[in-house]
């Protein structure tokens, strides 16, 4: 099977505008979508849970999994034992979604309290990865997105494995973003005659402390590709300030 994963990702780009069709173009609070391709490649490149809705049995279904972005191709993975996702498989439409959670907005009134945050959507038709190269090569994707540093250092999957996994590739060209940052957006009245507290909690995601396999012998240090990522680092400067009503 020639996998359609590899070629989506050239023929889409930075240069293709968001929401290039009805159905993605946002209407409600469209002050806060953007058109930068490249936001939605932020967006997915820094949260690690998509959740895939599709309708199966005549109902709609939403599955959380982990995924991986390479280029403009969004691989998604789970059990072939899974009949959500083997229905995702052959030809229907989906919808994935991404929400990373940047604050709580605490606004003087209730009506206007908000959350900071970045989301992004992507429409269309997954194409099963069958392929045995392409198939390892985009579990390596997801597998350096959600754990960088493992594939080389863990066992790679055995044929088995492999048959037990199902793999999606789903293009990013029909896709939306949309993002709040910002002090609350109160009315003019509330401003001037509440003087109760208003303003944000952010919330900063970070790593904790590395928990070793009670299995392992204590001489078996953690690796650095492990901690290299439980490191704190600051959180990053949100150039999207103005869009916080």
């Amino acid at each position: 099977m020639t996998d359609r994963s590899r070629t989506t990702s050239t023929t889409t780009g930075q240069d293709v505008p968001l929401s290039p069709t009805p159905r993605s173009v946002i209407k409600r609070g469209r002050e806060r979508a953007q058109t930068d391709r490249a936001q939605l490649y932020a967006v997915l490149d820094s949260c690690l849970v998509c959740h895939l809705g599709i309708i199966h049995d005549a109902a709609p279904v939403v599955l959380p999994t982990g995924y991986g972005r390479e280029g403009d191709t969004l691989y998604l993975h789970g059990s072939t034992g899974s009949a959500s996702l083997m229905a995702a498989s052959r030809g229907v439409p989906v919808s994935v979604a991404v929400t990373r959670l940047d604050g709580i907005v605490y606004a003087r009134s209730v009506f206007h309290h908000s959350m900071n945050y970045s989301s992004a959507v992507i429409h269309g038709v997954p194409a099963p990865v069958t392929d045995p190269e392409e198939k390892l090569h985009a579990l390596r994707v997801v597998t350096e997105h959600l754990a960088p540093g493992s594939w080389t250092h863990a066992r790679q999957p055995t044929r088995k494995e492999l048959a037990a996994t199902a793999v999606l590739a789903l293009s990013l060209h029909d896709a939306s973003v949309k993002l709040r940052s910002g002090p609350p957006g109160d009315d003019d009245d509330d401003v001037t005659g509440h003087d109760g507290w208003a303003g944000v909690l952010p919330l900063h995601h970070m790593w904790g402390t590395p928990e070793s396999c009670p299995l392992l012998p204590d001489d078996v240090p953690v690796p650095p590709h492990v901690t290299r990522r439980s490191t704190p680092s600051p959180p990053p400067t949100d150039p999207h300030a103005a869009a916080h009503r």
